[in-house]
């Protein structure tokens, strides 16, 4: 995976993924990208976040989050090798093979494609992401700011130093953002 989304869009270091998939293969496990986050363009260098580490996954997933754009749809990408075991026994699934759905996920794909979301993931959050770093000379209650394309995050601490997590003003800037999206939703 190339951020974790929900545990604050943390960086991995330059070779971790690589070294990380080395040393899962040598011990005979698979790799497994979880995309549900970080794919289909998010990250603005690529469709996909592991692409931007020069790995390849045994199995890469994605959902609704990006492929299906609220539709449910899921999909689980794999090797030849990996999906040959699969025809080997009774596989099934509630909603796989549903026209509708796959029909959304195609439209995501080529709007994504026609629109260059992609592409304007990168512009609007590198300026997302400068904008911030701003903020954070400005105000010592930002310890960090993180990310890359729309998979950004911006810590709330107490103390750069010891790292101490901002716990009520954290609350209280989501409390002020909830009321501002309200505004703009309804």
């Amino acid at each position: 995976m190339y951020h974790e989304g929900v545990g604050g869009i943390v960086e991995l270091a330059a070779g971790y993924l690589s070294a990380a998939y080395d040393s899962v293969r040598k011990a005979g496990g698979l790799c497994i990208a979880d995309e549900v986050q970080s794919g289909f363009a998010r990250t603005g260098s690529n469709l996909w976040g592991f692409e931007s580490h020069g790995v390849q996954p045994d199995i890469g997933n994605s959902s609704l989050l990006g492929i299906g754009n609220g539709i449910p749809l899921g999909a689980v990408v794999t090797t030849t090798e990996i999906a040959k075991v699969l025809t080997r026994r009774s596989y099934f699934n509630t909603f796989g093979g549903n026209a509708v759905c796959t029909a959304a996920g195609l439209a995501v794909l080529k709007v994504i494609e026609k629109e260059k979301l992609q592409e304007n993931a990168f512009v609007v959050g590198s300026h997302l992401k400068e904008r911030h770093k701003a903020l954070k000379d400005k105000y010592e209650v930002i310890g960090d700011v993180r990310g890359q394309g729309f998979m950004l995050g911006v810590e709330l601490v107490t103390d750069r130093e010891l790292k101490t997590p901002a716990k009520e003003e954290t609350l209280h800037v989501m409390d002020q953002m909830k009321g501002k999206v309200s505004i703009l939703i309804g």
